[in-house]
């Protein structure tokens, strides 16, 4: 069995196993370095030829066709189908009371540790994101009737902080879409609950999921916009801080995206360093781990995305992420290390960065893109040693 995504060149190789390439591109009739370069991804095959492969593989055709995940709905038990059910109004009967605030309160942080801090956030979420937004959903609908003033405001701050989480986790698991209505959701929430703090966490999560359907232009402007209403809001000078370079680290990353590396490295020096500098790394308000370390994290982000992989991993060697409040954000950091590696040709370094998250983060390892194409990247062009620990990595996260 093979993932949905994995190209043709490492299907052929996965079902080659153990024979030899030149035996088996000679009883296809083509030649060895053709067939490493298909396998490489260097060339496509004709389809001939690729029939012929499948024939010598004892595989079906198709099974060296599929490179896309299949169209069909998903599973209805799934937690993304689930969460997706309540988000569109298949929630608690109307009759059902209500969570208390507090309660709602607990139980929305405990999630968020989890996701923060959990080499197994996802099949941890999965197990309480469901019931969680059912019973928050329903909270909300009962306090709009209420008259109790504090319940009512103390269940849309916790609706808000849900929203927020929800769309981390449904961005990560490809529901851009449902993501978008849970940024949606929290701002409602935040302006419903008169908070200022949740109101510019909720932009710095819509503006994240701009960024994520590939609007780095609008996800600047709208971040741009939201600081500079922090800037005036009345709230703590250290959460006025948090969340304002916050918003501005998701500017500098419409920036990066954008390839205006010199704006983006700019906004980081003059924006978002100052304001990391009042704020503890370990205080992560609003959940967005602002602090002097996620700045640094920003900062080997552009020169990992500008090709400028020797500065990076300069940068890096003066990053210690273990006193971040995220887990997340840690491994973002050695994926990035990782990919700079690769970058640089350095496979015995990839790998080793690879084993080290997978270590980390399992689920995440699995889960990310950028980190299954390194993966893959190793297994097409390291050494036979490492290429087969690659070939045994692939295997566990669910490649091959």
């Amino acid at each position: 069995m093979v993932a949905a995504d994995l190209p043709i060149g490492d299907r052929i190789r996965h079902y080659r196993g153990g024979r030899r390439q030149d035996a088996v591109a000679g009883l296809v009739g083509i030649s060895p370095d053709y067939l490493s370069q298909i396998e490489r991804g260097l060339k496509v095959p004709s389809l001939p030829i690729l029939y012929a492969l499948a024939q010598e593989l004892g595989v079906p055709t198709a099974a060296l066709l599929s490179e896309q995940a299949p169209t069909e709905e998903l599973p209805a038990d799934t937690a993304e189908v689930a969460v997706g059910r309540v988000l569109l109004g298949y929630g608690l009967p109307i009759s059902t009371p209500p969570v208390p605030a507090a309660v709602l309160r607990d139980r929305v942080e405990a999630a968020w540790r989890s996701w923060q801090t959990s080499g197994t956030r996802f099949t941890e979420a999965a197990e309480t994101l469901p019931d969680l937004v059912a019973d928050v959903e329903h909270a909300a609908r009962a306090a709009r009737t209420g008259t109790d003033a504090d319940e009512r405001r103390a269940v849309f701050r916790a609706s808000a902080d849900l929203y927020c989480l929800l769309r981390s986790y449904l961005r990560r698991t490809g529901r851009v879409d449902l993501a978008t209505i849970s940024a949606d959701r929290a701002m409602r929430a935040a302006e419903d609950a008169d908070d200022p703090l949740r109101i510019a966490a909720a932009q710095w999560n819509f503006g994240h999921v701009l960024l994520a359907a590939g609007q780095p232009a609008e996800a600047e402007a709208l971040a741009l916009r939201a600081a500079e209403d922090v800037a005036t809001a009345t709230m703590p000078d250290v959460e006025r801080a948090a969340m304002g370079g916050a918003l501005q680290l998701v500017a500098v990353v419409g920036a990066a995206r954008r390839r205006k590396w010199w704006e983006a490295r700019e906004r980081l020096r003059t924006h978002a360093g100052p304001a990391a500098r009042t704020v503890p790394d370990a205080s992560n308000i609003g959940w967005t781990v602002f602090g002097p370390t996620n700045v640094a994290l920003h900062a080997l982000s552009i020169d990992m995305e500008a090709g400028e992989t020797s500065e990076a991993l300069n940068t890096a060697d003066a990053i210690d992420t273990r006193g971040l409040p995220s887990v997340e954000r840690e491994f973002t950091f050695g994926l990035e290390v990782a990919a700079c590696h690769s970058q640089r040709r350095d496979d015995a370094a990839t790998l080793l960065a690879l084993r080290d998250l997978e270590a980390l983060a399992p689920e995440d390892l699995a889960r990310t893109p950028l980190a299954r194409q390194l993966v893959l990247t190793v297994i097409r062009r390291a050494r036979a040693m490492h290429a087969r620990q690659a070939e045994q990595m692939a295997e566990r996260i669910g490649l091959v």
